[in-house]
C-alpha cells in the first residue's frame, strides 16, 4: 500500500516588478503630456508698471483700396510713411512711444500692410492691426 502524498504543482506569478513599471509608466506619460502644447497661441499681454493712466493718442496708419496712405488721416506718398512716423514720434524713448494702429483695406495685397509693418520694425513701434467685425446675416 502506497500512501505518499501526491504533490501538486502550483503555479505563481511574480508580481513585485509590476509597481516598477507601473511607476514607470506613470511618469512617462505625465512627462510626455506636459510636452505636448496643441494648438497654443501665444500672446504678449499688457502689464502696468505704475497706477497712473496715461492716455496717448496713437498714430493711424491707412492705406484705401487705391492703394493711397494716409497717416493721421493726411496723405503721405509711400516713400515717405517712415520719415512721416519718425516727425511724429520725436525722440521719445521706446515706453513712452504711441501705439501705431495700421487700417489696411481688405481688397489690397498683402505686401503693403508688410511694407508698413517692416517700417514698424525699423523704428521698433508697436503696431496693431485694426479690424471690422463681422455683420450678422440677418442684420
Amino acid at each position: 500500500m502506497n500512501l505518499s502524498r501526491r504533490h501538486r504543482l502550483t503555479s505563481h506569478v511574480e508580481t513585485g516588478a509590476m509597481n516598477d513599471i507601473m511607476f514607470f509608466l506613470m511618469l512617462f506619460f505625465l512627462i510626455a503630456s506636459t510636452l505636448v502644447n496643441p494648438n497654443v497661441i501665444k500672446l504678449l499681454l499688457p502689464n502696468a508698471k505704475s497706477s497712473k493712466q496715461v492716455m496717448k493718442q496713437p498714430i493711424t496708419i491707412s492705406v484705401d483700396a487705391a492703394g493711397q496712405y494716409f497717416v493721421n488721416k493726411k496723405p503721405v506718398a509711400p516713400a515717405n510713411v517712415e520719415p512721416e512716423l519718425v516727425a511724429l514720434i520725436g525722440n521719445a524713448p521706446t515706453t513712452e512711444q504711441p501705439t501705431v494702429v495700421l487700417r489696411v483695406d481688405a481688397s489690397l495685397n498683402v505686401q503693403k500692410l508688410v511694407d508698413i509693418l517692416e517700417v514698424g520694425n525699423r523704428l521698433k513701434l508697436k503696431m496693431v492691426m485694426a479690424t471690422q467685425a463681422q455683420q450678422a446675416a440677418g442684420k
